[in-house]
């Protein structure tokens, strides 16, 4: 690593971005990397700065903040041969977990400078309305998508607090949603409380969603929820930490290489952020990201 890029979120992690950017950028700079220092105004500009930066040659992309900053990267990095590193600096970090990588930010830029290129899956999420976006943790649909709907409609509180809100509020309205399912050509109708397709194991900042996942078999694993009952499911959502939900009755998992979902005003949020309205086609692309991080790496 001799050049790279390094893009900033500064509002990730409630502020806390910028000042793990300045430390790691020191470390990148006391390891002899020239460092160009990104900060959007907004995703669009964002991208169109590390696009022209990326034109004139670099080793690496860098991103420093969270879920939502490494989504933007997967974007423009996705099936190039320039590998993404990691300053993980948000409040889910889920990507950083699942390819291993160190949480100071010293720690990791060591790990991106010193440490090995690997090769992983990404999902391709492709909607009826013409989305084409790339994820490489997890795609929800169902109660997940609808607290997360309620919760953008929200303009108070602010905070932790908002989202629980809108949990409670969707729980109180919990319904069995129909679900049209197709699994590499298999057509599955089912009605679900919600479904889950990782390309990893965690979202949510550590929920292992689908704890069997792994971004290097060439599969998405999917995680079904089937239960209208509120005080099952209030119960049901401490074990999903432990990945331990999978053992439950109301549980069902499948794996597949492609997938289509369809369930009426259903939206589909990825890596924690809005795609589109289903019906989506999700496929796996092998090996379309490289990432530079740490010679051995859990499955996070």
């Amino acid at each position: 690593m001799n050049r790279i890029v390094v893009l900033t979120n500064p509002a990730s992690g409630h502020g806390n971005a910028r000042h793990a950017a300045e430390r790691a950028i020191s470390r990148f700079q006391e390891r002899g990397v020239d460092v160009v220092a990104l900060v959007g105004r907004d995703p669009a500009h964002a991208r169109e700065l590390v696009e022209g930066a990326l034109e004139r040659g670099m080793d690496a992309l860098v991103v420093v903040g969270g879920d939502g900053i490494v989504s933007l990267a997967l974007q423009i990095l996705a099936q190039t041969p320039t590998p993404l590193g990691i300053i993980p600096a948000g409040t889910g970090n889920d990507h950083a977990r699942a390819f291993g990588i160190p949480t100071g930010p010293e720690a990791a830029a060591d790990a991106v400078v010193d440490g090995e290129i690997g090769t992983y899956d990404l999902g391709l999420i492709t909607g009826a309305d013409g989305t084409r976006r790339w994820f490489g943790t997890v795609m929800a649909a169902g109660f997940d998508s609808l607290v997360t709907d309620r919760t953008n409609r929200m303009r108070w509180p602010h905070g932790r607090m908002r989202y629980n809100l809108a949990m409670l509020a969707e729980i109180s309205q919990l319904r069995l949603l129909p679900f049209r399912l197709t699994f590499d050509g298999t057509e599955v109708e089912t009605e679900l409380t919600l479904a889950a397709f990782g390309n990893t194991r965690s979202y949510g900042g550590g929920m292992l969603i689908c704890p069997g996942a792994d971004p290097t078999d060439g599969l998405l694993d999917v995680t079904m929820v089937a239960s209208a009952s509120r005080s099952r499911l209030i119960r049901l959502f401490p074990t999903v930490f432990k990945g331990t939900h999978v053992n439950l009755p109301e549980v069902t998992t499948r794996r597949a290489a492609t997938i289509t979902v369809e369930s009426p005003g259903i939206t589909a949020y990825a890596d924690g952020e809005y795609v589109c309205p289903l019906p989506v086609e999700l496929t796996v692309v092998p090996g379309a990201l490289r990432v530079s991080g740490p010679a051995t790496r859990p499955r996070g």
